[in-house]
């Protein structure tokens, strides 16, 4: 099997087990950290004729991360495309399982790890938050995203959750009323100088691979998150 990988997530969800099986993966994949694989540019602007050079038996991707105008010249190309698309931390899991078996035939000690972390209730006391993902303009998660139900997972309510858009932008200064402040180091790399002092409420700056991948790094996402957002 030859892989190339669109989604960092799940560059690192194949690498780190199956590591041979990638030729190819974007210049955002940047986990693990020694991975050595032809680079195809961007995830919203992959090469495709330097794809189509590396003949895949399957190209990885995301319906949010990538663009289908790029997926779609893909298969005219004769490519196979494998898509993902979880909203939730449960179909995160059974997407990967089940991709993770059409490549390797093999479920990977993380990712039963990570069921194994995942499977556990919340139940302790509950904070309401505003999730920014870039600033100039503010935008912040909205419904349906596989990162806000990751946050709901640990006591961390979405204000916009019930948003028409998944993505909806906002104003710092009219917030609905919130406890917590949720600033992610991607896609736009929130810093302690860099975003906290845009809210009244306290702001807690967070690891954004973990909020956001799903991969290995769930397997720590929730303690580290909950730490950090104490």
């Amino acid at each position: 099997m030859r892989v190339v990988s669109l989604v960092p997530s799940l560059t690192e969800s194949i690498a780190v087990t199956h590591a041979h099986l990638l030729v190819g993966a974007t210049d955002w994949c940047t986990h693990p950290a020694d991975l050595d694989v032809v680079r195809v540019r961007g995830t919203k602007n992959p090469d495709l004729e330097r794809i189509e050079v590396l003949a895949p038996d399957l190209v990885i991707a995301n319906a949010e991360e990538n663009r289908a105008v790029d997926l779609d010249a893909l298969r005219a190309r004769g490519i196979t495309v494998w898509m993902t698309s979880p909203s939730t931390v449960d179909e995160a899991l059974d997407q990967l399982e089940e991709m993770l078996l059409a490549i390797t035939d093999d479920i990977p000690a993380w990712l039963r790890a990570a069921r194994s972390v995942w499977s556990t209730s919340y139940d302790g006391p509950r904070r309401s938050a505003v999730i920014p993902i870039w600033r100039r303009p503010w935008m912040a998660l909205g419904r349906d995203t596989f990162a806000g139900d990751l946050l709901t997972r640990i006591g961390i309510d979405n204000v916009f959750a019930d948003s028409a858009e998944r993505y909806p932008r906002f104003d710092p200064e009219t917030l609905p009323p919130y406890d917590v402040a949720v600033l992610p180091d991607e896609p736009y790399a929130f810093a302690p100088d860099d975003g906290p002092e845009a809210f009244r409420q306290p702001a807690k700056c967070v690891s954004g691979r973990h909020l956001t991948w799903y991969g290995p790094s769930l397997v720590e996402a929730r303690a580290l998150l909950s730490e950090q957002l104490r």
